[in-house]
């Protein structure tokens, strides 16, 4: 993650979130919706009469541990700032940490 910080700015960064928003899921997360679509083909194919299978029957869940509250302003902050602090970034606010 260092490394992509180094490379690429945030305006950059904003540019692919874009895309990926146009042309779908990048990594990992498009890997399971194909695979989602061909199992699902698969098991239509070979299926009796009833509920015709969807791809997102054949998509893991992913994360669903503790489900959380939307967060307000200020505890996203909080979250920014420690991923920064973990990340190695530096804190260019007043009064923030260099």
């Amino acid at each position: 993650m260092p490394e992509l910080l180094a490379r690429c700015t945030s305006a950059e960064l904003a540019e692919w979130m874009a895309y990926e928003h146009v042309a779908g899921p990048l990594g990992p997360e498009r890997g399971d919706l194909l695979h989602g679509m061909l199992c699902a083909t698969v098991a239509n194919a070979n299926r009796g009469k009833g509920k015709k299978a969807e791809p997102k029957d054949f998509i893991p869940k992913w994360d669903q541990g503790a489900k959380r509250e939307p967060m307000d302003w200020r505890q996203m902050l909080a979250s920014v700032t420690a991923m920064n602090r973990r990340m190695g970034g530096t804190d260019r606010r007043e009064g923030g940490q260099e």
